[in-house]
C-alpha cells in the first residue's frame, strides 16, 4: 500500500478537485489522478500517493544536480519518489518519473522526514536534494523534509522543471536553499510537444525564486535540430541575463534517451557556441556539462582567474576565500558556507 496523506494545495468544485500544486492546475474526478500520476482525488479531498514513498535515495555529489555555486565539492542526500507532471521525450528518469494514472498502488519504501535527515546527517552530507524525478510532485514529503533540516544546518536543494504555482514556490522559499530550474527551450511550442507543458510558467517560477532570495541555478539540455539554434540560445541568455548576470547556465550535452533515440548527440562545439553566447549577452558563468573534462571551470567574473576546477562532477582545486577571490578580492556569488 502506498503512504498517503492529505494533499496540500487544493479545491473542490462539485465532486472533482482542482489541484494548485502546479501550472497544470488539473481538474480531478472522483477516483481520478492528475497529471503526474500519483494524486489522487478520495471524496473530494485530494491525496498524494507518495507520501515518504521513496523509490531512490543516493549520496550524490552537489555538482551533479548541477549546482556549482553551492557548497562545492560537498555531498548531498537525494531522494525521490514516482511521479512526474510533465512527458519528455528524452527523460533520462522515464522508469521512475512516468507512472500509470488509472489506477495501483505506487511502489517505493516508506521513510520519515525525520529519517531521511537523519540519514544525510550520519552520511556526512551537507543538503537534501529532492531530485531525479519533479520533487513538486511529492511536495508534501519535500516541504517536512525541508522544516526538519534546515534548524539543524543541512540545505535543502531541488532540481527542478520549475512548474510549481506560486502559492506552491512561495511556501517552500523560506526553507529551499536552492534550486536547478531546467529551461528546456524559449519556445511554447517545444514544452507543448516535447514535455506536456508551456513556457511561461517556468519562466515566472526562475524570477519568482530568485526574487524571494533562493539562490537558482539554470540547465538548457541542448538537443540537436530542437533548442539549439543561436538565436534561442540568446534568448534564454538575455532573459537570465536580465534578472541576475550572477544566475549560472550550465548548457548540457544530450545523449539519446526514452522516446527520442534518434536524434544523435550534442556536439561539443554546439555547448562552446552556446557558452559563448550566453557570455556575450553579460552572464558571467556559463558552464558546459554532459562532455567530459573542459567548460565546468569556475572563473573569477571580475578578474578572470581560476577559482574552482572540475573534472566532471569533481572538485578538484578550490580557490576560494570565504567566497572571494584570492587575487583580486571580489565576492563569487553564491552559497559558499
Amino acid at each position: 500500500m502506498n503512504s498517503t496523506c492529505e494533499a496540500l494545495f487544493f479545491e473542490r468544485e462539485g465532486d472533482a478537485v482542482r489541484c494548485g500544486l502546479c501550472a497544470h492546475h488539473c481538474l480531478i474526478g472522483e477516483g481520478k489522478r492528475g497529471i503526474c500520476g500519483v494524486r489522487e482525488n478520495r471524496g473530494g479531498k485530494l491525496v498524494s500517493l507518495v507520501y515518504g514513498n521513496l523509490v531512490a535515495e543516493h549520496i550524490d555529489p552537489i555538482e551533479k544536480k548541477p549546482l556549482f555555486h553551492v557548497l562545492p565539492g560537498s555531498l548531498s542526500y537525494s531522494i525521490a519518489t514516482m511521479g512526474c507532471n510533465f512527458r519528455c521525450l528524452h527523460c533520462q528518469n522515464s522508469s521512475i518519473s512516468q507512472v500509470d494514472r488509472r489506477s495501483g498502488d505506487l511502489p517505493g519504501s516508506t521513510r520519515t522526514p525525520e529519517s531521511v535527515v537523519e540519514a544525510a546527517q550520519r552520511y556526512g552530507c551537507r543538503s537534501i536534494s529532492y531530485t531525479y524525478v519533479e520533487p513538486t510532485i511529492f511536495f508534501e514529503f519535500a516541504y517536512q523534509c525541508s522544516v526538519l533540516a534546515a534548524p539543524q544546518g543541512l540545505k535543502n536543494i531541488f532540481v527542478s522543471n520549475g512548474y510549481m504555482s506560486r502559492q506552491a514556490a512561495e511556501m517552500l522559499a523560506p526553507v529551499l536553499t536552492a534550486i536547478n530550474v531546467d529551461i528546456k527551450s524559449f519556445s511554447d511550442q517545444f514544452y507543448k510537444k516535447v514535455c506536456g507543458a508551456r513556457l511561461q510558467p517556468v519562466l515566472d517560477t526562475v524570477e519568482l525564486l530568485h526574487g524571494l532570495g533562493v539562490w537558482v541555478e539554470v540547465t538548457t539540455l541542448i538537443i540537436p535540430g530542437m533548442n539549439d539554434s543561436p538565436e534561442e540560445l540568446a534568448a534564454i541568455a538575455s532573459f537570465l541575463a536580465a534578472i541576475d548576470r550572477n544566475i549560472p547556465w550550465h548548457v548540457t550535452a544530450f545523449h539519446p534517451s526514452h522516446r527520442m533515440l534518434d536524434i544523435p548527440p550534442t556536439p561539443r562545439s554546439t555547448l562552446t557556441t552556446a557558452a559563448r553566447i550566453g557570455k556575450d549577452k553579460g552572464l558571467l558563468h556559463v558552464y558546459e556539462g554532459n562532455v567530459g573534462t573542459g567548460g565546468e571551470d569556475t572563473i573569477c567574473g571580475a578578474c578572470g582567474a581560476g577559482l574552482i576546477e572540475r573534472r566532471g562532477v569533481e572538485v578538484v582545486a578550490n580557490r576560494l576565500t570565504r567566497g572571494a577571490c584570492p587575487d583580486c578580492g571580489a565576492h563569487l556569488a553564491g552559497i559558499w558556507d
